[in-house]
């Protein structure tokens, strides 16, 4: 079963201050997370100490989401450092 998806707004505006390549990519990332979260380009682990995962885009990007049964709420999308966000 696929997941509802829910874009935040501080997600959005985080997404919109990515390059247009890594928008892309982004793009390629948030379409494997909602047809198959266990891809295994995504990398998805819990953050340590939170509620909160983190799926890979790439190297740098990351993308921020609270899982809810079948909900992942994303809240950040940024470079290594949207980490801090949290």
């Amino acid at each position: 079963m696929m997941p509802t998806i829910i874009l935040t707004e501080p997600f959005e505006k985080d997404f919109w201050k990515l390059s247009g390549i890594e928008r892309k990519q982004s793009g390629k990332a948030l379409r494997f997370l909602s047809d198959n979260p266990r891809h295994p380009s995504l990398q998805i682990h819990r953050i340590k100490g939170t509620l909160f995962w983190e799926a890979y885009v790439n190297k740098d990007i990351r993308i921020i989401f609270e899982q809810n049964s079948d909900t992942l709420v994303l809240h950040a999308i940024g470079h290594h450092d949207v980490l801090k966000k949290i």
